[in-house]
């Protein structure tokens, strides 16, 4: 029988995020500081306007695009938190979470051959998102003594003449790094100079710390060049409703709109009314999570230090990057090991690029009594292999 399987499929490797908590969830005892979830329940206002919808009835398919309600608080939402302006109808996309999205916009803008610029350490699915759309991804590493950060020396570096995109990952998951508005500033003019796209992440906007998120496309001449990609699942503690959206030209958004049509359909309805609800009323909420979130971050950091993990101040997202590079292990032998001895579940640097070796991803999307907890269990494992050192 010939082989079922496309090789295009088969070549990409799964998640290095995954096998950790495949065994943790079945580990008694095991604390996870891994999964990039918050600890907050879905505040129940907007809970109960999703139990509001499904008890009158609203069970119907939307459109394809979006609720109109929705798009409309979205663009609400961009306009008076971020200084960006899109219409409602033909520039806005709601999704099924942030992910679809960046899948949509790499599948209806690349070419086979085209090159995306993909910098890393970043979230684990762009670059098999550029390979399923026939892309050819670029990396390029982010480096710590520029906490993390892109420069414009690093794109100008990498960029080609079949370069087309730049995905554009902050506040960044894994690092915590975000970039300024003079970051930005740089980066907007290489990409006008190279006749670039952006495809930027913002789903982690409102975890910042030092003041409110810039976003590229709100910069002189990059809306035209740039997909916002945002969504619900981090801001609000939505994860489980599964609802994202892409902002961009409204060519762009035409064919992710006929894609996502093929494909999805639409997203779910009652976790669009819940999302109106989220828009309109939940900025306290946001503001709630953002600071128990700073509280924690603060305090891993201080921890982490102290025990020698060197840790830079992550200013967005909710996680902390540290080196383990003192302990002379592999990231995936660090993490391994910790989970074996100490019950403790983190993520090797390796899950998001090869560059994250020597780092760890530590969510604090936990509470403070778990982190504690998990901080103190590494820290006898550390004073255990310093000891054997």
């Amino acid at each position: 029988m010939r082989n079922p399987l496309g090789k295009k499929i088969t070549d990409i490797q799964p998640s290095g995020i995954r096998k950790f908590f495949d065994i943790v969830s079945e580990m008694k005892d095991a604390i996870s500081l891994g999964v990039g979830e918050p600890d907050f329940d879905t505040p129940w206002h907007i809970r109960e306007e999703g139990i509001y919808s499904l008890e009158h009835g609203k069970t119907f398919y939307t459109s394809n695009a979006g609720l109109k309600e929705l798009k409309v608080e979205i663009t609400n939402y961009l306009r008076r938190r971020f200084a960006l302006d899109y219409k409602a109808d033909g520039e806005v996309l709601v999704t099924v979470g942030g992910s679809e999205a960046i899948d949509v916009a790499c599948r209806v803008m690349l070419d086979p051959g085209d090159e995306v610029l993909i910098p890393q350490p970043s979230y684990v699915s762009y670059l098999p998102c550029v390979v399923m759309a026939d892309g050819v991804p670029v990396t390029i590493e982010l480096k710590e003594e520029n906490e993390f950060r892109l420069t414009k020396e690093q794109v100008l570096a990498a960029v080609t003449d079949k370069t087309k995109i730049l995905i554009l990952p902050f506040p960044n998951n894994p690092t915590g790094s975000i970039m300024t508005r003079e970051d930005l500033e740089e980066i907007a003019e290489v990409v006008k100079e190279k006749d670039l796209f952006v495809i930027s992440d913002e789903i982690y906007s409102e975890l910042t710390y030092s003041g409110d998120h810039v976003s590229i496309a709100s910069l002189p001449g990059m809306k035209e060049r740039t997909i916002v990609i945002n969504g619900f699942s981090k801001s609000y503690a939505m994860t489980g409703w599964r609802l994202g959206y892409a902002c961009g030209p409204a060519e762009i958004i035409k064919q992710m709109i006929k894609m996502h049509q093929f494909a999805i359909m639409c997203a779910p309805t009652n976790s669009q009314y819940a999302a109106v609800e989220a828009l309109k009323n939940g900025d306290k909420d946001v503001c709630t999570m953002r600071e128990a979130y700073d509280q924690r971050r603060r305090y891993l950091v201080e921890r982490l230090n102290s025990m020698g993990l060197t840790c830079f101040e992550p200013l967005g997202a909710f996680y902390v990057f540290p080196s383990i590079k003192c302990t002379g292990m592999t990231s995936d032998e660090f993490a391994t090991s910790l989970l074996k001895e100490q019950k403790v579940a983190v993520v090797p640097g390796t899950a998001f690029g090869d560059c994250g070796e020597g780092f760890l991803r530590i969510s604090y999307a936990y509470s403070i009594e778990n982190l504690k907890k998990a901080l103190d269990r590494i820290e006898v494992f550390m004073s255990e292999h310093s000891k054997n050192n």
